[in-house]
């Protein structure tokens, strides 16, 4: 968490609040959470430099820079992007976790919270991030994501789907909730090995990832701890969610008692043992 749904809610507020803005300073509190650049270098570089667009890519937020330089925030498990305009002060619940500030023209600034200090925040040129992208797999809400092309990247491996749709170097952006949703959605036991789907159940996966990922962002996203979007509001998916978080409640396709385990990837995985095998 943030998963693709969360940083993609994340990037598109940015991207309509902030596009246009110029960076006048910036204060970095934690510089172990800075990768690629120091905080005096960052400073450096993004003064004065005008945000372009804010986009995702996996489960990265991206501001693209006039100077051509890309700010690169993976927000991991406690992350955060937050505008404050001044009208709104920032709750003081989130003033001790805050770990950069981009100060704006205009008054406004951009913090990058984390609880943990396990996200990060880098500033790479055009070519670096060139090299990082492509370590990246497909976007699974890209038109090139077929059933085929999820056949292909699954039907030669011995392990387990769930760990496999996690693997960012085949699928990016899908994380521990969204696999449980999806695996529940297409009927499929999360430790089935890859090679072991038919056609059809990679087709019925590949549908069940798209729909709920499209499904999470249009309520942007799910706050089941820590995700809040650009404003500090929670996301609504929450109470869509079918398995992830509901172990030993009901499985609302059949009603028999939801089971967790952490064997296949060790992570939480919730799923049906009627309905998935």
């Amino acid at each position: 968490m943030p998963e693709l749904p969360e940083t993609e809610t994340i990037a598109r507020d940015l991207d309509a609040e902030l596009r246009g803005a110029t960076i006048t300073g910036v204060d970095v509190r934690r510089a172990d959470v800075l990768r690629e650049v120091d905080a005096r270098a960052l400073a450096q570089r993004v003064g004065g430099a005008r945000i372009e667009r804010a986009w995702r890519r996996a489960k990265l937020v991206i501001l693209d820079l006039s100077t051509g330089d890309r700010l690169v925030v993976q927000p991991r498990f406690t992350g955060a992007l937050l505008v404050d305009d001044g009208a709104t002060p920032l709750p003081e619940r989130e003033r001790p976790f805050l770990r950069v500030t981009f100060t704006l023209d205009g008054g406004r600034r951009l913090h990058y919270r984390d609880i943990r200090c396990l996200g990060t925040v880098a500033l790479m040129p055009p070519d670096r991030f060139a090299e990082y992208e492509g370590g990246l797999g497909v976007e699974p809400l890209d038109p090139s994501f077929t059933a085929a092309h999820l056949s292909g990247l699954v039907r030669g491996s011995r392990q387990a789907i769930k760990k496999l749709l996690q693997d960012q170097r085949r699928v990016v952006g899908v994380g521990n909730i969204y696999a449980n949703e999806a695996l529940w959605r297409s009927r499929l036991d999360p430790a089935r090995e890859g090679r072991s789907l038919s056609e059809a159940e990679i087709a019925r996966l590949r549908d069940a990832v798209v729909s709920v990922l499209e499904e999470s962002i249009a309520l942007r996203g799910t706050s089941f701890r820590d995700y809040v979007d650009a404003r500090g509001a929670r996301g609504g998916f929450v109470d869509r969610l079918a398995v992830y978080g509901r172990a030993d409640e009901p499985c609302p396709r059949c009603g028999t008692t939801l089971v967790d385990t952490h064997a296949i990837d060790a992570r939480t995985t919730v799923y049906c043992p009627r309905c998935q095998h």
